[in-house]
């Protein structure tokens, strides 16, 4: 049956009705979906488009000595980067331009510098239009580049005729060779290897310190981040009257270290020396300031160079001063002496046999070097007696000795502002036998750092007083303003300011006619001091012929200035404190004072009889 035209036409018409309907209802969906369920989305994507954030990185702090001296500071520098497409076939003439400036290899330079294709991560065949050539780039380098690309002269007698080819020699010496936006930091040492374990270093990407204060205070030193959202145009570049936010970055404090650079050079110069002439495994150093703590000089060796760290090995990395133990031999003798005073238990004047140089107790004979028969407790101190430090300290008791021991120190850690330290070997008393009263008393079953033993040292030095050790001295900003003070700390009073001048009394006559360290004395300057020989411990025992040379002191003996620690690491040949260390604290201590300024404190027939002449009488 046909069906008329008239119903056909209505029919087709309601078709297309029906399609306008669907398509007006799809595109309404569309843009409410665009306009409210997509709304942020899209937003964002089109801000972005336009915008751009930008990290404002802040300058890491700098670091000084007590003087001023910049050790450590901080410069913003720059990546350098190529357009090899743009350098073209010219790529054997800018390398050789650039090399020397860059500091890199002429033949590695043409290699990066040649135009290549290269595949990208989604397999496409790409001409490597952007490359980087050096990062940690210093801006009067990153000018001189830009300088010799200026001048940069090409060998083509048609350029000068052919515009095409007079805008590409412009471009390629404008843009070929450009820094990358972000900027970086480079963190210099002016002083090279000078008090390398104790500024430390920093490294990774995110220049974090490593060891030393620049790890300690890394928090301090590096600042706070900037940043800032900037809208750019169709040339990526920034429209500056368009900047929507800008937050400023903080940039890192400024830390003043106790270090003095001059005692610093000091010590590492005389380490040197004692490291040649012993063939030593390592030698150890620090010079303190008694009266508060400061740690004036700390040095090491083998050292590293903070500027280039990935260079030495850990071992050269680490602060022994800090990290490494070694058992303190007859240094020792004068806790033990300092306790048995402070009880009242003895005098100076007191005298005990020391059973002609070999003692037998509990099973086990304790020899000295020489045989001694009475000796006064002065004189225990003075050829340093092992028998007789061990009767002092049976006078003393177990008890009151292993306290005296943990109250100068051992056994913890001295709370320096370092990285590494360790606490040292100090056992429980429960742990002590039979034998350990004669065998602590002179530096053996117990452990300590070099910085123990010269704070050990310093709190004889000022009165009785255990200070903690200070190498940070305060943070300013950068306009100098003080931020912190780090003052200077008593942990406690050991033994009394009396107690403590009688030990300095008897340690004077060490490094005098008839002591262990006469090497030590100064000429114009009273040592007080001890001198310390252990055989190294191992797993197994002591190391037969691996030795610990030590001395530790102070000066002036009646008004100390210094106090200095000087400890040799397996010394070949002469293994002796009095013979192998004590020379080089007269070194240091000689050349300290006089840096110093120190008033000489020995009287004229002092310093005649110290130099072997007979003084004049009148």
């Amino acid at each position: 049956m046909d069906i008329p035209a008239s119903s056909t036409g209505r029919y087709w018409l309601i078709v297309c009705a029906v399609g306008l309907l669907l398509a007006f209802s799809g595109l309404g969906y569309r843009l409410v979906d665009l306009q409210v369920r997509q709304h942020d989305q899209l937003r964002d994507t089109a801000r972005g488009n336009t915008t751009r954030t930008v990290i404002v990185q802040p300058r890491r702090g700098d670091i000084f000595d007590s003087n001023g001296n910049k050790l450590a500071t901080s410069r913003f520098v720059k990546t350098v980067c190529a357009d090899p497409v743009m350098i073209g076939r010219h790529y054997p003439a800018v390398a050789r331009a650039l090399a020397p400036v860059l500091k890199m290899d002429v033949r590695n330079l043409e290699v990066r510098l040649k135009p290549r294709l290269i595949r990208t991560p989604s397999g496409e065949m790409k001409p490597n239009r952007y490359i980087r050539l050096k990062r940690k780039v210093l801006p009067e380098v990153f000018d001189e580049i830009k300088k010799v690309m200026a001048e940069f002269s090409i060998d083509d007698p048609t350029v000068a005729v052919n515009r095409g080819k007079q805008r590409f020699v412009r471009d390629m010496r404008r843009l070929a060779v450009f820094a990358d936006r972000d900027e970086d930091q480079l963190r210099l040492y002016p002083s090279g290897k000078l008090a390398a374990h104790v500024l430390g270093f920093v490294g990774g990407d995110d220049h974090a310190g490593k060891e030393g204060v620049e790890k300690v205070l890394q928090s301090q030193l590096t600042g706070a981040r900037g940043w800032r959202i900037i809208e750019i145009d169709k040339g990526k570049r920034e429209r500056v009257e368009r900047r929507v936010q800008d937050v400023t970055a903080r940039n890192g404090l400024n830390a003043i270290l106790a270090i003095d650079l001059g005692i610093q050079n000091i010590v590492e110069q005389e380490l040197i020396l004692a490291m040649e002439k012993h063939r030593a495994a390592g030698v150890t150093a620090i010079v303190m300031c008694p009266r508060n703590g400061d740690v004036l000089a700390m040095a090491n060796l083998p050292t590293f160079d903070p500027r280039h760290p990935g260079d030495f090995d850990a071992s050269a990395r680490r602060n022994r001063a800090v990290t490494d133990t070694f058992e303190p031999g007859s240094t020792f003798k004068a806790v033990t002496v300092a306790g048995a005073l402070n009880e009242g238990l003895v005098t100076l004047r007191n005298q005990f046999h020391c059973e002609n140089g070999r003692f037998k107790y509990a099973g086990r004979i304790l020899h000295d070097h020489h045989p001694y028969g009475m000796l006064t407790v002065e004189k225990i101190i003075t050829k340093s007696s092992n028998i007789g430090a061990a009767k002092v300290a049976m006078r003393l008791g177990a008890p009151r000795l292993h306290q005296y021991i943990e109250d100068f120190g051992f056994g913890s850690r001295t709370g320096i502002s370092l990285p590494g330290e360790v606490a040292g070997i100090f056992h429980p008393l429960k742990k002590w036998s039979k034998l350990s009263i004669t065998r602590v008393p002179m530096g053996h079953e117990v452990a300590g750092t070099p910085l123990q033993i010269v704070m050990m040292m310093s709190a004889i030095a000022n009165g009785g007083r255990l200070m903690q050790p200070r190498v940070v001295d305060r943070l300013e900003d950068g306009q100098g303003r003080l931020v912190l003070k780090y003052p200077a700390k008593t942990v406690r009073q050991v033994i009394s300011p009396t107690v403590a001048k009688q030990v300095a009394k008897a340690l004077k006559t060490v490094v005098a006619q008839g002591g262990t360290a006469r090497r030590a004395e100064l000429d114009f300057y009273t040592v007080a001091g001890k001198t310390g020989t252990a055989q190294k411990a191992g797993r197994g025992g002591y190391i037969p012929g691996k030795y610990y040379a030590s001395f530790v002191g102070f000066l002036p003996a009646d008004k100390p200035e210094l106090c200095i620690l000087v400890a040799v690491d397996e010394p070949q040949g002469e293994y002796y404190g009095g013979l192998v260390a004590a020379p080089v604290f007269k070194a240091i201590a000689g050349r300290t004072a006089s840096y110093l300024g120190i008033a000489p404190d020995k009287k004229p027939d002092e310093l005649a009889i110290s130099d072997g002449r007979t003084p004049r009488r009148r």
